[in-house]
């Protein structure tokens, strides 16, 4: 926790006026409510930090993102410490923040009860009092006990845990902790509108500390490419960002920032061997809200213009979320991507699973790459959306697995022979990842992996593809990478 939070945390539980505190810790007991009956931490947060008093924001978003982080050990801990099951999840939820300021905030004992006495009672709920403080007093006595049985296993549902365990069982310990720790904040410079020389500067002169985290793309046939990510030592709001209304930089994590250049050099090796180069080049981005693959590509695509040979470049930006996609278009202008030379995007909404291009007849193909952002349980990005952990239910993975197939699939076909698929998603799961290029091999005798070399510095290989993990020396989320192109029918 920074000095400033501990701070307003004093200043809160000193002040007369606890009514705002009582309020605040009552409101993120409502959104954790909410979130436990399906709506996602994304949807619910700017809400609360709108009703909130502007000094309890940076408290209420501390209290919620920390109580979700650790969510599941401290239920195993509520369980320890109940005489008899606790069944009414406003009890529950308010004693999972109980928890979180004694284990974890560092908020006073008394002000740490006694307010979060006051919010179940602002619940509705007076008749827990008792139940509440009793237990909290308990933690209260001996906090440092109770943090290290909470930090000792997992915060994961036990059904993730265990595919976890079965994935991935020689990094299994330092993968769980690690999904229980917030993320770095990476930065990718935006070339169409300032050099990433100059955009360091800005950092520097700004104050704001970063290190160039440099990354590997290797494969097989010996061509590399290298990517640079700025890591800023403490995560800022965008707004203390130079020149972020200008477009100047992305937020994006560091492993993600793989995706663009990876086909990006893919196709640009097809095309060279290419003999009959189109005039236009046909890009599909599926899924592809809200396009901060799409807007890196661009910015690469821009800076190879001429190397294509074509004279012009058509990308359809494929999702099936109106709203979501229309932040595609929000976010390539507000990074100046609108108005590219020789390069048109297009927005569809359509469902990916059952979409056809227009033009996709006899079964020739339409696109010279796809780049499939897939799908998932996201689960590589529980770090970042710690509601995950609530959201997710074992079943939803072979549902996921399903979709994603049928995905593969349809797209597979708007493929044209020779062209570059990339297939991305931000889950650790096998199952979504290199089981499910295994499976789509055996269906497509057409495809055949593209392989990297050992030489790649992100992630480790596997049968198919890579697989990046939220534990490496960069900090970056979790992420699968795999790519395929088309060969002719035999």
């Amino acid at each position: 926790m920074t000095q400033s939070l501990k701070s307003d945390l004093n200043t809160k539980t000193d002040s007369k006026n606890n009514m705002d505190v009582k309020n605040t810790r009552a409101q993120v007991a409502e959104v954790l409510i909410a979130i436990q009956r399906g709506q996602s931490l994304s949807s619910l947060l700017d809400g609360l930090l709108a009703r909130v008093d502007n000094h309890d924001k940076s408290f209420a978003h501390a209290l919620l993102l920390t109580t979700l982080r650790n969510w599941h050990a401290q239920s195993r801990l509520i369980d320890s410490l109940a005489d008899k099951p606790i069944d009414e999840i406003e009890v529950r939820t308010v004693l999972q923040l109980g928890l979180s300021q004694l284990l974890y905030l560092q908020v006073a004992d008394h002000a740490a009860i006694h307010e979060t006495v006051e919010a179940i009672k602002a619940l509705g709920l007076a008749r827990a009092s008792g139940l509440i403080n009793a237990i909290l007093r308990k933690v209260a006595k001996n906090p440092h006990k109770f943090r290290k049985k909470a930090d000792k296993n997992h915060s994961l549902p036990n059904w993730l845990a265990y595919q976890l365990k079965q994935d991935w069982a020689d990094d299994y310990d330092a993968l769980t902790q690690s999904l229980r720790q917030p993320a770095p904040m990476f930065l990718r410079v935006n070339t169409v509108v300032e050099s990433a020389v100059d955009y360091k500067k800005a950092l520097a002169d700004n104050d704001i500390d970063f290190d160039a985290i440099c990354q590997t793309i290797a494969f097989d046939d010996k061509t590399a490419v290298q990517t640079e990510a700025l890591q800023l030592t403490q995560s800022l709001p965008v707004s203390a960002l130079p020149k972020f209304s200008e477009g100047a930089v992305s937020i994006q994590d560091v492993h993600a920032q793989l995706a663009a250049p990876m086909i990006h050099h893919a196709l640009l090796s097809s095309m060279a061997d290419n003999k009959n180069r189109p005039e236009t080049l046909q890009i599909l981005d599926a899924c592809a809200a809200p396009g901060g693959k799409l807007a890196h590509w661009l910015d690469l695509l821009n800076q190879d213009n001429a190397k294509f040979h074509v004279k012009q470049t058509d990308i359809i930006a494929l999702d099936n979320d109106a709203k979501r996609l229309a932040r595609v278009d929000d976010n390539l202008k507000r990074l100046q991507l609108t108005d590219l030379e020789k390069i048109n995007v297009q927005n569809i909404c359509a469902d990916a699973t059952t979409w056809q291009a227009s033009r996709n007849t006899n079964n020739s193909g339409v696109f010279d790459a796809i780049l499939l952002d897939a799908p998932c349980t996201a689960t590589g990005v529980i770090r970042r959306h710690p509601d995950i952990g609530l959201l997710r239910q074992e079943g939803d993975i072979a549902q996921t697995v399903k979709l994603q197939a049928d995905i593969l699939d349809n797209l597979w076909s708007q493929l044209k022979t020779g062209g570059i698929l990339l297939y991305v998603t931000c889950s650790i799961l096998k199952q979504e990842n290199e089981h499910q290029l295994q499976s789509f091999l055996e269906r497509h005798k057409t495809a055949t992996a593209i392989k990297f070399s050992d030489d790649c510095s992100f992630g480790t290989a596997q049968s198919i593809g890579r697989q990046c993990l939220p534990l490496d020396d960069l900090g970056g989320d979790g992420f699968y990478f795999a790519l395929l192109q088309k060969q002719a029918a035999n």
